[in-house]
C-alpha cells in the first residue's frame, strides 16, 4: 500500500474542503480502491449524542445505525481511540453487519476543533488484514483532511 500516493490524491482532491460528508465520500472512494484488504470502507457519523449513522461508504450495506455502545464502531466513538481488530470474532459484542467479516479497523475522525466528526471504518474478509502502519498512516491522513471539516 502506498500511503504517500494516496496522501497526495487525497490532499489534491480535498484542498480548501471543508464539508464534512464531501470530504467524507472523496476519502472513503480513494481509500477503498487503494487499499487491497478492504472489502467495505466507509464512515459512521455522529448525528445525534452517543449515536453514529451511516455515511458515505463503499460496498455492500452497512448498519444504518450504531450506539456508542455497542460493536467496534461504539468502542471507537466512545473511548475516542482507534480500534484495530484482527478477528472480529473475539471481540466482545461485535455487530456483525456482515458475515463475510472477519478483522477491522475504526479510527475516530475529529475536526481541529476536537469535535468528534463520526469514525472511519474498514472492513475485510481478511483475517487479520489491517496493520499498525494502516493505523498510523490513516490517522495522519484524516487528521490533515478534517482539521478544518464543518
Amino acid at each position: 500500500m502506498d500511503y504517500a500516493d494516496l496522501a497526495a490524491r487525497i490532499e489534491a482532491l480535498c484542498h480548501g474542503e471543508t464539508d464534512t460528508v464531501a470530504l467524507m465520500a472523496t476519502v472513503v472512494c480513494e481509500l477503498h480502491h487503494s487499499h487491497p484488504f478492504c472489502d467495505w470502507t466507509g464512515f459512521y457519523r455522529v448525528t445525534a449524542p452517543e449515536v453514529l449513522k451511516i455515511g458515505p461508504y463503499q460496498g455492500g450495506h452497512g448498519c444504518l445505525v450504531i450506539p456508542f455502545a455497542r460493536g467496534v464502531c461504539g468502542a471507537a466513538a466512545r473511548s475516542g481511540r482507534a480500534q484495530l481488530v484482527p478477528d472480529v470474532e473475539a471481540f466482545p459484542g461485535h455487530i456483525a453487519c456482515s458475515s463475510s467479516t472477519r478483522s477491522e479497523l475504526v479510527i475516530p475522525v475529529r475536526n481541529g476543533a476536537g469535535q468528534l466528526l463520526g469514525v472511519l471504518d474498514l472492513d475485510s474478509d481478511t483475517e487479520a488484514a489491517f496493520t499498525e502502519t494502516d493505523l498510523a498512516e490513516l490517522s495522519a491522513i484524516l487528521d490533515r483532511v478534517f482539521r478544518d471539516a464543518v
